[in-house]
C-alpha cells in the first residue's frame, strides 16, 4: 500500500472502541461508539476494532451496529481462540456494509500458558491453527495475535505465527501486552520474527504496544523500523492500565519525520484534534495539557525567547503547525449576525459533519448562544455539536431547576423533571452546596442513589461569558456511566450533565431488565 509520491503506507488499526473503551472510566454508550466510529472512518483509519462481541450482549450489538454503517474502513471484532467467540464475532459482522475482519488472540508467554490458559505449548499451537481455520470459513480477512508476545520465547512465537499463517491468517500481531519491552529489544524481536517465521511473506506483521513504562509509541515506531507494517493504537492513547500507543503521535511521528522513517499513513492529520476532542467528550477522560500533538499546551509558547523566535519564524520552535493537526489559529469568527451559510461553512472547515435534524438543532443552539456571547469560538461550536449528537433516549427530561445558597444559609435545590411515561415529577432537597442539593433532588425523583465518581467543570474558552462544560461519572452496582453538557450557566450545565449520565444508566438498566 503506497500513498502520494509512492511512499509506502503503514496500516493503522484503531482499537479505541475495544481496548480503549474497556479501560476503567472510558465506557461509551452505543450511540457514542457509533459517533466515534464515524469520526475514525472520516479520519482515514484503515481498520476499526469495534469491540469484543462475546464479552457481552451490549458489545455484540455495538459491533453489529458499527459494522452496518462503516464502509470505508475495515471493521474488526475481537475473539478468543474459541469457536463460540468466533461465532459471536461473525454474527456481529454478518451485515457489514464494508469489509469485516475476525481478530483472534491466544497467549503465548510461559506465565500466561501455565497460569491463565493451563495449556501446553503444543496445545497452544493446535488451538491457534484450529481457530484460524474455523474463522477462515466465514471471513477471508483473519488476524491472529500472540498475547504477551514480548515475554514469549521468540522461536515459539515464530512457530505459532507459522501455524496461524498456514491456516489462513492474513495478519499476525506482536503485542507488548504489559508494556514490558524496550524499543531496541522490541524492534529486534520484530526483525527476528520476520526473518524466522515460515510463510511470513504471505502475511502482514503488526504491533500492539501498551504504555506501562511510557514506551508504547517508541516501541511502535521501532517496530515499523524493523518491518512491522500495521500498528495498533488508540485516540489519546486510552486503554487498559497506562493505555496504548497514541494514534495521533504515531501518525505525526511518521509524517513529520518522513525523511527518517520513509513511511506515512492515509490518516487525515487535520482531523486529529477533532477526533481527540470527541473521544475526550464521550469518555470524560481529558488529556493532560502537555500531551503531544493534541494537548492544550502543544503549540503554546510562554518563555520570552520562544515567543520571539516564533514571531520571527514559527519553524524555530514548531516542527509542525497547529493547522496540520486541525487546530485553527483564529478560532473566534462567528457572532449573532452570522447566518446559516457561514455557520455550515465553519462546520465543514473544522471537520464537523452535521446534517438534517441535527443541523437544525445545532444551528438553533448556536443562535441562542450567540445572543448570550459576543463571539462564538470553534470550541463553542464543537461543544454544541457534541451536545446534540446521538444522545441516549431521555427517560427523564429537564423541565425546571432552581437553587438557593449563601454563606450563612444551607443550600437548597429544586428540580422538576418529566418522565417519558409517567409525566411530571418534582422534588426539593438540602445539600452541602447547590450542586449537591440539586443532585440529591434528582436522586429522590429517580429513586436511585448512584455514587458520583467524577464531577469536573471548566470553561470552554476564556472570558466571563464562556460556556461551562461539565463532565460527570456516576456508578451503581459496579457499573459506570458518563454524562456531559454545556451551558453559559454552570449550574444548568451540571444539571444537564448529571441527567445525561442518569439517562444512560436508566437506558442500560431497562435494556437488561
Amino acid at each position: 500500500m503506497t500513498g502520494n509520491g509512492n511512499i509506502p503506507l503503514i496500516t493503522i488499526l484503531d482499537t479505541t472502541l475495544r481496548d480503549g473503551e474497556q479501560a476503567p472510566g472510558c465506557g461509551m454508550n452505543p450511540q457514542e461508539k457509533v459517533a466515534v466510529a464515524r469520526r475514525l472512518e472520516k479520519l482515514g483509519v484503515d481498520v476499526i476494532e469495534a469491540g469484543f462481541p462475546a464479552s457481552s450482549p451490549g458489545d455484540r450489538e455495538s459491533v453489529k451496529t458499527i459494522a452496518g454503517v462503516i464502509k470505508d474502513s475495515v471493521v474488526a471484532a475481537l475473539c478468543r481462540a474459541r469457536e463460540a467467540d468466533i461465532d459471536a464475532a461473525r454474527e456481529a459482522l454478518a451485515g457489514a456494509a464494508g469489509s469485516p475482519r475476525l481478530h483472534i488472540f491466544l497467549a503465548t508467554s510461559p506465565i500466561h500458558m501455565e497460569y491463565k490458559l493451563k495449556m501446553t505449548p503444543e496445545q497452544v499451537l493446535e488451538q491457534t491453527a484450529a481457530s484460524v481455520r474455523y474463522a477462515k470459513k466465514f471471513c477471508d480477512d483473519v488476524q491472529f495475535s500472540a498475547e504477551d508476545a514480548s515475554r514469549s520465547d521468540p522461536d515459539f512465537v515464530c512457530r505459532v505465527f507459522a501455524a496461524a499463517i498456514g491456516a489462513g491468517a492474513r495478519t499476525v500481531n506482536v503485542p507488548d501486552t504489559v508494556g514490558y519491552a524496550m524499543p531496541d529489544e522490541f524492534g529486534g524481536r520484530i526483525r527476528y520474527i520476520l526473518e524466522h517465521t515460515p510463510g511470513m511473506e504471505k502475511a502482514r506483521l503488526a504491533a500492539h504496544c501498551h504504555d506501562d513504562l511510557g514506551l508504547a509509541v517508541a516501541n511502535s515506531l521501532a517496530a515499523i523500523q524493523n518491518g512491522a507494517r500495521q500498528i495498533e493504537c488508540t485516540v489519546n492513547g486510552i486503554g487498559e492500565r497506562a493505555g496504548n500507543a497514541a494514534l495521533e503521535e504515531i501518525v505525526m511521528g511518521l509524517r513529520v519525520r518522513k525523511d527518517f522513517f520513509g513511511f506515512d499513513t492515509r490518516v487525515d492529520a487535520a482531523r486529529l484534534y477533532g477526533a481527540s476532542r470527541l473521544v475526550t467528550q464521550v469518555t470524560g477522560v481529558k488529556v493532560q495539557p502537555n500531551k503531544a500533538i493534541v494537548g492544550d499546551n502543544a503549540f503554546a509558547h510562554e518563555a520570552g525567547i520562544h515567543q520571539h523566535g516564533v514571531q520571527t519564524n514559527r519553524a524555530t520552535y514548531e516542527i509542525m503547525t497547529p493547522e496540520s493537526v486541525g487546530i485553527a489559529r483564529n478560532q473566534i469568527v462567528l457572532g449573532k449576525h452570522s447566518g446559516r451559510h457561514a455557520f455550515e461553512e465553519r462546520l465543514r472547515e473544522i471537520g464537523l459533519g452535521v446534517e438534517g435534524d441535527a443541523l437544525e438543532s445545532v444551528f438553533a443552539a448556536f443562535k441562542d448562544l450567540a445572543d448570550k456571547k459576543k463571539l462564538v469560538s470553534d470550541r463553542d461550536i464543537e461543544a454544541l455539536v457534541m451536545d446534540a449528537s446521538a444522545p441516549v433516549p431521555e427517560t427523564w427530561k429537564l423541565d425546571h431547576w432552581a437553587v438557593s445558597t449563601g454563606s450563612t444559609l444551607g443550600a437548597t435545590g429544586a428540580i422538576r423533571l418529566v418522565h417519558r411515561e409517567s409525566g411530571l415529577r418534582k422534588e426539593v432537597s438540602l445539600g452541602d452546596g447547590p450542586i449537591d442539593a440539586i443532585f440529591q433532588a434528582i436522586n429522590a425523583i429517580i429513586g436511585k442513589e448512584p455514587e458520583l465518581e467524577l464531577y469536573e467543570i471548566g470553561a470552554i474558552t476564556g472570558g466571563s461569558a464562556s460556556q461551562g462544560e461539565t463532565m460527570v461519572k456516576i456508578a451503581l452496582a459496579g457499573r459506570v456511566w458518563n454524562g456531559r453538557a454545556v451551558s453559559t450557566d454552570i449550574v444548568e450545565s451540571s444539571v444537564r450533565a448529571y441527567l445525561a449520565a442518569v439517562n444512560a444508566m436508566e437506558w442500560d438498566l431497562a435494556r437488561e431488565a
